[in-house]
């Protein structure tokens, strides 16, 4: 007789996070689909249903709706919410219930602590997100590297800050001159308070900036330095990352860089999954337009959730979670590793991106690919013997070329 294994969790569809809610239940979707008959455990046959709720954006909801799944409406595998927000309002739910959280929506280090003994990273922490541009900037061959780090008052917002300031104290970095000059946190400054930041960043001469707070901060902080001309050769931002950002800022966008653990132009081969391209061309043809790397997370949980069960052959969820800690594949994000005792993500590292031509490009400092040049924002460039070893990798996949799918 065959039994439905229910995956349940909530998504953002509506509310502040709802486009990257909307994308990562079409990217769960896609995986159900795909793993359809269903899968055997312990001599029975179940087929994979998927249980989404929508969140609204709301922690209250959200707590609710997950003690309905850990408890009144039991579901079999329980995968996190979108955002560090609301996965920390879920994760003590799920703990209560003895039940394994798959998290692929919650970047915040805090989230994997000695409490969290269930817990499953997907999601690269935020603390890595740019350990990478201490290393590029270090690269640089410009008479100062003094970055500014501002960040929003939250804890995945520190923690994102705290990895960098921890990357340019590193030997490598620091000799070569990188430093942290400015690091504090604010809410998105108006008016006056607006002038005289823009004026503070001027006077210490800073020539990089990185603001990491939620989507409309980062939009707002980036767009403020750009209109008044300070001419800061390298910006970033978190929110660079995804599609939205250049649909917002447009032209404004270019030469911005920002972190991403994945993209469409990844050339892996993956052993669980479909192939980045792949993946992006499935969801265009879904509907769920341009796939950010909130969907492509989101996908590599379901399908790492079912690669775990069939690995320990129950639904039991200590063996799940033992599963996890043994398991070592490739998904479309890249090598899938956790910390046995923690849960955080220790497989795969997250890019940088950066805005050209209204395409993101991979930027990898030891990349053996095609050079190019880091277009600066203020439109300056870099002639390449300026930059080290930098190489950049362009987004768009070649024309009528089906060979590079799996």
């Amino acid at each position: 007789m065959e039994r439905t294994l229910t995956l349940g969790l909530t998504l953002s569809l509506s509310g502040r996070y709802a486009a990257m809610g909307r994308q990562a239940l079409h990217a769960l979707q896609l995986c159900v689909a795909q793993n359809q008959p269903g899968l055997e455990l312990g001599g029975h046959r179940y087929q994979v249903a998927l249980r989404c709720l929508d969140d609204g954006s709301d922690a209250r909801r959200c707590a609710a709706q997950y003690r309905s799944l850990c408890f009144e409406n039991r579901a079999d595998v329980i995968l996190g919410p979108y955002s560090s927000n609301l996965t920390r309002v879920a994760l003590p739910i799920s703990e209560a219930a003895g039940l394994v959280m798959i998290n692929h929506g919650g970047a915040d280090d805090s989230l994997y602590t000695r409490h969290a003994r269930r817990l499953v990273g997907v999601a690269s922490p935020a603390s890595t997100y740019f350990v990478g541009l201490a290393r590029l900037v270090s690269q640089l061959k410009l008479w100062r590297k003094r970055i500014a780090a501002i960040a929003a008052p939250t804890p995945f917002c520190r923690a994102v800050v705290a990895g960098l300031a921890q990357a340019c104290e590193e030997r490598a970095n620091a000799r070569r001159g990188v430093r942290l000059r400015i690091h504090q946190e604010v809410r998105t400054p108006r008016d006056q308070a607006l002038i005289d930041w823009l004026l503070h960043l001027r006077r210490a001469r800073i020539n990089v900036l990185v603001s990491a707070g939620d989507f409309a901060q980062d939009l707002a902080l980036v767009d403020a330095v750009i209109r008044a001309r300070l001419n800061i050769p390298v910006l970033a931002c978190v929110a660079a990352g995804v599609a939205e950002f250049y649909t917002q800022l447009g032209s404004r966008a270019e030469g911005i860089v920002g972190p991403s653990p994945w993209e469409e132009s990844l050339e892996i081969e993956p052993q669980l999954g479909s192939t980045p391209r792949a993946f992006a061309r499935e969801m265009r043809a879904a509907g769920a337009g341009e796939p950010d790397y909130p969907a492509a997370q989101a996908y590599a949980a379901g399908c790492l959730a079912l690669a775990a069960l069939q690995a320990c052959g129950s639904l039991e969820p200590d063996r799940m979670r033992e599963a996890f800690a043994n398991l070592r594949i490739r998904t479309l994000l890249g090598e899938f590793a956790i910390d046995p005792n923690s849960g955080r993500q220790i497989g795969h590292q997250v890019l940088l991106v950066q805005w050209h031509d209204g395409v993101k490009v991979i930027i990898h400092p030891d990349a053996h690919a095609d050079t190019g040049s880091l277009e600066f924002p203020s439109g300056w460039r870099l002639i390449l013997a300026s930059l080290g070893s930098l190489h950049l990798r362009a987004r768009r996949p070649p024309e009528n070329d089906d060979n590079n799918d799996a």
